[in-house]
């Protein structure tokens, strides 16, 4: 059916009066949800503009996306998080050059329902999930019947979703490498394993040790939530059990800038007793004291991908995950023993 779909057309798929049509289309409360539902999916499905729960826009833009932040299970402070804070100005900087609208949601899909229901009555054109938390087997359900929805996260096994996210697996192997290399040998591992990038991640750090003939030691594997206050008391429980280490790879700069201030707490000279490398390379890690040795993911890529990937969706057949790649940006927090 042409984009050119008549009310007239709904109606027949839907097996319903125009009338009610038109007043599911305008969200009138005499409409019950699952009958809104079932039209707006036809409405989106046969190229029919509408903008469910939203009055029509002045701003004239191409297309609205959405940006909807699940339940943290890994980092707890979502939109104060200054990566998120990052990467949310890469996707607007993209959405802009797209000429598109930028919304944030602060809906949070806990089922499969609530999932269905958030991309069937979301007001956008398109949605940006950031991570899976535990969403992953909900969200490849949801891909056999929707396209208009994109994940910032990890690419796991049998993901019939599109996912765009930095190479974890190679960036950890770089940042654990860059560490023994400089003859660290005793290398702790900060990070919650909640999130799938975080054990990526820690393969990584596996695999350099693996390559380097060092045997990984599981007692300096920490759990480590994203917030510096989390950290700070992951190395001191390190510190306080005694456990001996000359080398700390945080899954995040927060984690990693939290593990400094423990050091530095308890008289640990950074880098010369203790190197420290983050990963995610927020603005704040080039100008601490010391400033932070990290892994960058490049967030003006990452916000071009993810708008560019919902904007061609039903364009070009299945939406295909994408890794971004990782550089290791080496500053004061790692030196030569």
């Amino acid at each position: 059916m042409s984009s050119r779909t008549r009310l007239e057309d709904l109606a027949s798929i839907a097996g319903v009066s125009i009338a009610t049509v038109s007043r599911a289309l305008n969200n009138s409360p005499a409409v019950n949800d699952e009958t809104k539902r079932r039209v707006w999916k036809i409405a989106r499905e046969h190229n029919y503009h509408f903008r469910p729960s939203m009055p029509a826009l002045l701003s004239g833009a191409s297309a609205t996306i959405a940006i909807v932040i699940p339940t943290p299970s890994a980092r707890q402070s979502r939109v104060s998080d200054p990566f998120f804070q990052e990467l949310i100005g890469g996707i607007a900087e993209a959405a802009r050059s797209s000429d598109c609208d930028l919304l944030i949601s602060h809906l949070a899909p806990e089922s499969q329902d609530d999932l269905d229901s958030l991309m069937t009555a979301n007001r956008a054109d398109g949605v940006i999930f950031f991570g899976q938390n535990l969403l992953h087997d909900r969200f490849n359900r949801l891909a056999e019947t929707e396209n208009r929805f994109v994940v910032w996260g990890a690419e796991l096994p049998n993901q019939k979703y599109c996912s765009i996210g930095s190479d974890n697996v190679r960036g950890g192997t770089r940042a654990a490498s860059h560490l023994l290399n400089l003859g660290r040998r005793r290398i702790a591992f900060l990070g919650d394993m909640a999130a799938p990038e975080v054990q990526q991640r820690y393969q990584g750090y596996v695999e350099a040790h693996r390559r380097a003939g060092v045997a990984v030691d599981p007692a300096l594997a920490v759990p480590a939530q994203f917030e510096i206050s989390y950290a700070e008391a992951a190395v001191d429980s390190l510190l306080g059990r005694g456990l001996q280490f000359d080398g700390i790879f945080a899954a995040g700069d927060l984690i990693a800038l939290g593990a400094i201030r423990s050091l530095l707490k308890a008289h640990r000279k950074v880098p010369e007793d203790v190197a420290v490398v983050g990963y995610d390379n927020i603005q704040l890690s080039a100008y601490t004291r010391p400033s932070l040795t990290t892994v960058s993911q490049d967030m003006g890529q990452a916000g071009r991908l993810l708008v560019s990937k919902l904007l061609s969706a039903g364009e070009t057949g299945p939406l295909r995950s994408e890794r971004l790649p990782t550089e290791l940006i080496v500053r004061e927090s790692c030196s030569i023993l």
